[in-house]
């Protein structure tokens, strides 16, 4: 059975009163926000001409305090101003009974962006992080099961050390969001 998120529609804040409420991250949040720019012409046509659709909802499952969020959600509210579909947060911990339903490896990470239709539908996810950083995680999770052994923080740091290097140090990262936003879509 498909999961319906009807209940959740028109339940979230405007990705404006979520940048608003901001208070731990708020300069590097803002920072990726302002810094953007659309890597090419297509990408941007692309999410422009969704504005000619009106069969889709976003639900973004969010937190401040995040570091995923704070570099991976900037992009997102970006990509989505201009294309016409309304956009709603869910603050996570507000929404533990909808993040439940979409954890990533059996555990709650974010930010989660979820495309439903009019009715709530959901037709398909992004998220928690690019794919090529996401892999990272998911293989130390697959090697390090034991979260209570000796060496797991040890590990751990490692792993989002590489992530972060993933991620890189300018913008460049974001154009693989917005082309696994855009294929997931073209999907829909």
């Amino acid at each position: 059975m498909a999961v319906n998120l009807a209940t959740k529609l028109r339940t979230g804040i405007s990705p404006q009163q979520f940048m608003d409420g901001i208070d731990k991250n708020r300069d590097a949040f803002l920072k990726w926000y302002d810094e953007y720019e659309w890597a090419n012409k297509e990408d941007e046509a692309f999410f422009a001409s969704l504005r000619n659709r009106d069969d889709l909802r976003c639900l973004i499952l969010s937190a401040e305090w995040c570091g995923d969020v704070v570099r991976n959600v900037p992009v997102i509210f970006r990509a989505l101003e201009n294309s016409g579909i309304p956009t709603e947060v869910l603050i996570m911990e507000q929404h533990i009974e909808t993040m439940d339903q979409f954890l990533t490896g059996g555990g709650r990470a974010i930010p989660i962006v979820i495309f439903t239709d009019t009715s709530g539908v959901v037709l398909g996810k992004w998220g928690p992080r690019p794919a090529n950083v996401q892999s990272i995680m998911t293989e130390f999770k697959k090697q390090n099961p034991d979260r209570e052994a000796a060496d797991y923080q040890e590990k751990i740091a490692v792993a989002r050390t590489e992530m972060g290097r993933q991620y890189g140090e300018g913008t460049g990262y974001q154009a693989v969001i917005i082309t696994e936003l855009r294929d997931l879509i073209s999907s829909l």
